[in-house]
């Protein structure tokens, strides 16, 4: 028999600033590496350009408009019940370049706003420090997170906000999908190791050891500032954040077996347990020698990494796939392709859709770490259609359905579950193709692709689904 959510479960969602905001050049904010992508699609990837062409269209330049609705919107999570909001803060909106000396306080200003809002409302922030964005002066000076200086700059940056959010900000994740790094995306999206790329996104071209060099200094990063909260801030709470890419065998054949264990360690496990363990696991020394990886580690660094462990492990969760040692079919998946389980349903998008595949998830990751856990994105993209004023996505309430029974399992199982936050609770700019199109929200948006709408909310079928979950604690609604 299934347990009931324990009281006090944080129910909310989850955003980026790069995906919401807009505004991207108000306040004396400068622009961020998103701010240089163009729109793209699943057949067609978005573009780097290395000057902003104001004959172009950067969807991530207006995003939302949440900049000048977030009254509107933190009062529509408020109505579907949110007790936790998951958001980011825009690092270029706070050093605008940065490497600056002196943080910008308009931008400090937006956030104690935005915070406030929250409060009023008697909903929770969770704040990532970092979000699939840093100051575009970053990439074009430095190289992104190749360069060691980068740990100060963000050391700076996380003490700003943190003493300035002090008394409104409780819960923290240093970086969000961390282990995205390991991957060519990741070196657009997260580390920023494109300094003078311009083109295709798919054209990036990295070499493994730039990408773990570069994981690296995030790891002594997150870890100096983990350190620094609970020695200065005791009530604060700090996490990882990983993208969980389950992986199932394909077969028996214990080669399939070792493939998807290579797969689960490079994927999944490699950040986590640096980060969660502190310290590089027994299996990165022979990944290393495979892959001619030879990471340049500085005095007091794995010392700063074994003092800085998170105090709870965070994961976004949309899918699964299958690893083998053979020839295997593939779609589409978070952060590129994966295996074709016949097994499963996919979305437009290609994403399968694995909601037992959460549990399995939950049960691994408790086991393994001990640590409380916390989905901070779940979801799925699909194409709304908008009729006589409303959204029937019946297809989106299914998704939810099964993965909230499958957490109920998860925290029957035994795994000590904080919270769940649906990304996204309202529709924002897709981060891998910048469409609008792909739509993940419980409230429409009215805005295109092509950049026209009227920003009007719209409460689709799933607003008022979510919201009855969220009122009975996970009691009704479910099954």
């Amino acid at each position: 028999m299934a347990t009931a959510f324990p009281d006090g479960f944080y129910w909310g969602g989850a955003t980026a600033a790069n995906q919401l905001e807009g505004a991207w050049d108000v306040d004396g904010r400068g622009p961020s590496v998103d701010d240089h992508f163009l729109g793209g699609s699943r057949d067609t990837p978005r573009e780097i350009t290395l000057e902003i062409d104001p004959q172009k269209f950067y969807p991530n330049h207006d995003g939302i408009d949440f900049y000048h609705h977030y009254e509107q919107d933190i009062a529509l999570f408020a109505e579907m019940g949110f007790n936790m909001f998951r958001l980011s803060i825009s690092w270029s909106r706070i050093f605008p370049h940065g490497d600056d000396e002196i943080p910008n306080e308009a931008g400090l200003v937006f956030y104690d706003r935005v915070f406030d809002c929250c409060r009023a409302h008697g909903i929770e922030p969770l704040v990532t420090i970092s979000h699939y964005e840093m100051p575009y002066h970053l990439v074009e000076a430095y190289n992104g997170w190749a360069s060691r200086e980068l740990i100060g700059f963000y050391e700076r940056y996380c003490h700003t906000i943190f003493k300035r959010y002090q008394d409104k900000v409780r819960w923290w994740l240093t970086f969000n999908e961390i282990n995205c790094g390991t991957t060519e995306m990741g070196s657009m999206l997260e580390t920023g190791l494109i300094q003078g790329f311009e083109g295709p996104a798919d054209r990036i071209r990295t070499t493994m050891q730039d990408r773990y060099q570069a994981l690296h200094h995030q790891f002594v990063a997150s870890a100096r500032v983990v350190s620094y909260a609970h020695k200065h801030y005791p009530q604060f709470k700090l996490g990882n954040m990983d993208c969980f890419i389950l992986s199932y065998a394909a077969t028996c054949d214990p080669s399939d077996e070792l493939a998807n264990q290579a797969e689960m360690r490079r994927m999944n496990w490699y950040c986590s347990d640096v980060q969660v363990r502190g310290s590089y696991p027994g299996y990165a020394r022979r990944f290393w020698e495979d892959n001619g990886i030879k990471l340049r580690v500085e005095p007091g660094d794995l010392q700063d990494i074994s003092k800085g462990t998170v105090d709870f492990y965070s994961l976004s969760y949309y899918m699964s796939g299958i690893v083998s040692a053979h020839d295997v079919e593939k779609t589409s998946a978070n952060m590129g392709t994966g295996g074709v389980n016949p097994y499963l349903e996919r979305t437009e998008w290609g994403w399968q859709i694995d909601a037992c595949g959460l549990r399995f998830a939950l049960n691994e990751i408790y086991d393994r770490y001990q640590i409380p856990i916390f989905v901070v994105e779940n979801g799925m993209g699909a194409k709304d259609e908008l009729v006589d004023g409303k959204v029937h996505d019946d297809y989106r309430i299914s998704y939810l359905k099964k993965h909230v029974r499958a957490m109920r399992e998860a925290i029957a199982d035994g795994v000590e579950l904080l919270g769940y936050t649906w990304w996204g609770p309202i529709d924002l700019v897709s981060a891998g193709t910048g469409e609008m199109r792909k739509r993940y929200g419980f409230i429409y948006v009215d805005k295109h692709d092509d950049g026209t709408g009227t920003y009007q909310r719209i409460r689709k079928d799933s607003f008022y689904a979510y919201q009855k979950i969220i009122k009975s604690n996970g009691a009704q609604g479910v099954d």
